[in-house]
């Protein structure tokens, strides 16, 4: 495999990072997941408008990471996946330096690494068939979910809670809301409406999201941008979790019990038929 990693294209196993960088000694870094359809990159304008948002708020030096978008479509080339179903990874961390919690000075060449992957689009789409079944846990994150850093240790956590219970996911809990799950947002249906939290800091702004709620304008879909609460979720019609590997998957059942009739509803394979179209897949499946 054929990787990035400052300014280079090189063996994946040449890479070598530093025992003094950041992202790995403090998690003082941003990454970002690309996914790639039959070699065309999704929303990557998107992704980098991410990355450039979150890279201002961590106050990383570079402000503009426009630059990369060429670089996962080299990547793409160079794995042999310019046609192929796959997903490019970057991550960006402030560099290696002598440990300290204050940023180092002089601020040192920040470490920019990526890679490419073949994507098993089959096992998804047998995901978006069949739905998933959900767990739900405590929000124990930090108050800064809107920036993707590397820090991911609670989200980790819930999700291996989530693998061990049987589910594919773990919808975390903050002050009585249905938040985001631990790799996904989440959305509800109530009277036929979608209804998804609006973004704030404890909610990264999906790029799959955004596309969601975009279809749902562009073809006449009632939104409702609020808070979903716990103590309402027994009226769902139906969950769903959304997600750039994920896309648009039903949400089955939440702690063992049924969302609404137990199976994926109706707006949901509306929106799958849609997200379909938009990405050029054909639909339905089969």
């Amino acid at each position: 495999m054929i990787a990035y990693f400052n300014n280079d294209f090189l063996d994946k196993d040449l890479v070598r990072i530093s025992p003094d960088d950041r992202g790995f000694l403090l998690a003082d870094g941003l990454y970002e997941v690309l996914r790639s359809y039959g070699g065309k990159l999704f929303r990557a304008a998107d992704h980098i408008a991410r990355l450039n948002y979150g890279a201002r708020h961590l106050r990383l030096p570079q402000g503009d990471f426009s630059y990369l978008v060429p670089v996962a479509e080299e990547l793409l080339r160079r794995n042999g996946l310019a046609d192929a179903e796959a997903t490019v990874y970057f991550q960006i961390t402030r560099g290696a330096a002598k440990r300290s919690h204050a940023f180092p000075a002089p601020q040192p060449p920040l470490t920019v690494y990526g890679q490419a992957n073949p994507f098993d689009e089959q096992a998804m789409l047998r995901r978006l068939e069949t739905g998933v079944a959900a767990i739900t846990l405590p929000d124990q994150r930090w108050a800064r979910c809107d920036m993707k850093t590397v820090g991911l240790t609670a989200n980790v956590l819930a999700n291996q809670a989530a693998h061990e219970a049987g589910a594919a996911e773990a919808i975390l809990v903050r002050d009585g809301v249905l938040i985001e799950g631990t790799h996904s947002n989440f959305m509800a249906v109530f009277g036929g409406t979608l209804v998804t939290a609006p973004t704030s800091n404890y909610i990264l702004a999906g790029i799959t999201r955004k596309a969601v709620l975009e279809l749902c304008a562009r073809h006449g879909l009632p939104v409702e941008l609020r808070p979903i609460f716990a103590s309402e979720f027994h009226l769902a019609e139906e969950a769903m979790i959304v997600g750039t590997t994920v896309e648009v998957t039903p949400v089955l059942t939440v702690d063992g019990r049924p969302v609404g009739n137990g199976r994926p509803g109706p707006l949901a394979r509306r929106l799958q038929a849609l997200f379909a179209a938009e990405v050029g897949r054909p639909w339905p499946l089969g």
